[in-house]
């Protein structure tokens, strides 16, 4: 693999082109869970970050590289509406696509998706509706913007730009 920390992010490429959309599976684990086994709403965030940079991976750069050519990406909005809630142990996918952007930002939609129900466990709430495989528990939308050490605006690269 190629030397990709020296220089600027300009520097940094990826070995294949980065996705436009992508898929990543995770278990509800307990520690996200409230005492009735829901997945708190704050579990969701960790989630789509983590699904985010798993496209950067498929393209060849983990993001600690990106950081290490002084490229960083924060969060500069998140909306995000709850649809249904997941509960400890389900299996749910974060569905990510990259819908667009400009020189300095990037833009992304996500489904959360149950793809293995759990079913309820001891001290779980009896929810309404049975939970089932294809439930969309959340959607939402970030925009992250680029900035380098300083914490100033600057231009992404441009093979995510391009992204």
């Amino acid at each position: 693999m190629e030397e990709r920390r020296a220089g600027a992010a300009g520097a940094l490429r990826p070995v294949r082109a980065v996705p436009k959309e992508g898929r990543m599976s995770v278990r509800v684990r307990y520690c996200e869970c409230d005492a009735m086994g829901v997945a708190h709403h704050a579990a969701y965030l960790p989630w789509l970050e983590m699904a985010r940079t798993e496209l950067l991976r498929e393209a060849g750069v983990t993001y600690s590289e990106m950081e290490g050519a002084g490229c960083f990406l924060v969060i500069v909005k998140v909306e995000a509406a709850y649809k249904s809630s997941a509960f400890y142990d389900d299996v749910v996918e974060v569905r990510t696509r990259v819908t667009g952007g400009s020189r300095i930002k990037i833009r992304h939609e996500y489904e959360v998706v149950r793809v293995e129900a759990a079913g309820a466990g001891p001290g779980t709430i009896t929810p309404v509706r049975v939970p089932t495989a294809g439930d969309v528990l959340l959607t939402a939308q970030t925009l992250l913007a680029c900035v380098d050490r300083t914490g100033r605006p600057a231009a992404l690269p441009d093979w995510l730009a391009g992204a």
